[in-house]
């Protein structure tokens, strides 16, 4: 195991949420909402302390879509590609932010883990398409040239 990983933040997240089986979703919700992923190193961790397997464990993380195994960028950009922004243009936004940061389809975070990039079905702002969220805020009527823009003010703010 890690030496340098911190297990005071997880027991106090299992502390606050309870010590049992049915916590564990919230548990693992917690320790990436302070981590931005799920670290290895949580789960034969938190299989001790909770009595499950860490078989158990792990087929959660891995069956919510929203829980990562890699870590991620401290702005976590997600660029919807649902009908409406489809056909509104999303896909050269996407294009765009990936050739800006240096990534790709199979490479999502920069790797001074400040960015990263996804995209996702649907963000629910179908009126406001071509739409991205930045940590769950949200661009609305975007283009390429914005996105670049959005990639440079965030940047300043390092």
């Amino acid at each position: 195991m890690n030496e340098t990983f911190d297990f005071n933040i997880v027991d106090s997240i299992i502390n606050e949420l309870g010590c049992k089986k049915s916590a564990i979703i919230s548990i693992l919700q917690s320790v990436q909402e302070h981590y931005r992923y799920l670290p290895k190193e949580i789960f034969p961790y938190l299989s001790k302390k909770l009595s499950i397997s860490k078989a158990e464990i792990y087929s959660v993380a891995t069956f919510y879509k929203n829980f990562s195994l890699k870590p991620k960028g401290k702005y976590v950009i997600k660029v919807c590609d649902g009908t409406a922004c489809h056909v509104r243009k999303s896909i050269p936004i996407l294009n765009r932010m990936r050739r800006e940061l240096d990534l790709s389809s199979e490479k999502a975070t920069t790797d001074d883990l400040i960015f990263t990039v996804e995209t996702v079905s649907c963000l629910g702002a179908c009126g406001l398409a071509p739409v991205l969220t930045v940590n769950d805020k949200v661009y609305p009527a975007m283009t390429p040239d914005k996105a670049a823009d959005l990639l440079k003010e965030l940047k300043i703010k390092q």
